[in-house]
């Protein structure tokens, strides 16, 4: 087992060796790993500034107001009925519905709430410094149903600790980080159900810290369409009528997209999409046309239980005077294992990112030359028309 480990390390050498010392690429390989190298010493500079500046300023934030704590304040009416409002907004749905009055320090709440939010708002407001009493005359309610002041408004958490935050802090990054390092290397080294599980979790942890991303969209797992998002703008030199009626004509994508290989439309709001991807693996879905302006505004979105959920809008705006047109495309989507299949798919050699910059690119030299050369060389003669439905005035909502 000795000599095949010093074999195989003798093999491994030579092979490195080779490649770095190669006459007519190991240069450029030098070059290029030096360079990396360089970007990622000032990237870990750079991230090891911006993580102590954060715990510096965490440090003398908690100091300053424990100190404020500890010491009675002179606060005016008026600074404390600016404290109650922003605390307000933090666990009221409906904040505006609220009168707030406060004299000598005791605050006075008048209006209509939600039951559900009563206690939690009572309890926010009494811990905010200054307030010395809090007088409760709200109206409570059960349901908003019959009180157009509680209508629509959006759901308040309050103040989420923070590692139940959806971005983390650099300070949560970085300690989060070395926690699941730790717990990774001891999963690595004990075994069985406990060495096993604190692998996994060290290693959620850890790409949580890396990329910043919540759980459910590293995993996929509850993140509906929204895992991965793509936003990308473009000029192209033909009329805004011509751009939205080859982008309406969804028959088009697979002669510039690299990765579709078909596009069935049924109907004016339906279609039928086959993609591939890594690995070879092929995904089939339906989408649904959700809003269409015409000349103005395509959105689509796929349809509940898609193997890949995925949404999309494209905008778009005549510029140089009508010659030419510009497009805001966002989209979002959500691959198998959500954006750790997307990392994985990056290992494969598949980068949706530059995939989508690369179509755009054919897109675009399509529209404007009439030819675009991807994996074969497309002509605007092959191109299907756009029939008068897909390029007639109509809304869908």
């Amino acid at each position: 087992m000795r000599a095949t480990g010093w074999i195989v390390g003798g093999v491994g050498v030579g092979v490195g060796v080779m490649y770095w010392a190669d006459p007519r690429s190991g240069r450029r390989r030098r070059a290029v790993t030096h360079d990396k190298a360089l970007h990622t010493l000032h990237a870990v500079e750079n991230a090891a500034r911006v993580v102590g500046r954060d715990i510096l300023h965490r440090v003398r934030g908690f100091f300053f107001e424990t100190q404020g704590r500890m010491r009675r304040e002179e606060v005016d009416d008026r600074t404390i009925e600016a404290r109650v409002r922003s605390a307000l907004g933090r666990v009221c749905s409906h904040p505006h519905a609220i009168r707030v009055n406060v004299e000598i320090g005791r605050v006075r709440l008048e209006g209509d709430i939600l039951k559900v939010e009563h206690p939690k708002v009572l309890a926010r407001i009494a811990r905010v410094r200054g307030v010395l009493d809090v007088i409760d005359n709200l109206q409570v309610h059960k349901q908003a149903s019959n009180h157009p002041e509680l209508q629509g408004g959006k759901v308040r958490t309050g103040d989420r600790p923070e590692f139940l935050q959806h971005n983390w802090s650099p300070a949560a990054r970085f300690l989060g980080g070395i926690c699941g390092g730790s717990l990774l290397t001891l999963g690595l080294w004990q075994r069985g159900l406990v060495g096993g599980s604190a692998a996994f979790l060290g290693s959620l942890l850890t790409l949580r810290s890396i990329t910043n991303l919540e759980l459910k969209r590293l995993t996929g797992v509850g993140a509906g369409r929204q895992a991965i998002a793509l936003h990308k703008d473009i000029l192209v030199h033909a009329p805004v009528e011509e751009v939205f009626g080859f982008w309406r004509a969804m028959e088009n994508f697979p002669l510039f997209m690299s990765h579709v290989e078909e596009v069935r439309t049924s109907g004016e709001d339906r279609s039928h999409w086959r993609v591939k991807g890594p690995a070879g693996i092929v995904f089939e879905w339906d989408a649904l046309t959700t809003r269409l302006i015409p000349h103005q505004v395509l959105a689509w979105k796929s349809v509940e239980g898609s193997t890949v959920e995925n949404a999309g809008i494209i905008r778009f705006e005549r510029a140089n005077g009508g010659r030419s047109t510009r497009l805001d495309i966002r989209l979002s989507y959500n691959p198998p294992a959500g954006a750790l299949g997307h990392g994985f798919a990056r290992l494969l050699g598949v980068d949706p990112k530059k995939q989508m910059d690369d179509d755009l690119l054919r897109f675009k030299s399509l529209l404007e030359t009439g030819k675009a050369t991807g994996h074969e060389t497309v002509s605007r003669e092959q191109l299907p028309l756009p029939t008068p439905e897909h390029s007639g005035p109509r809304s869908v909502h």
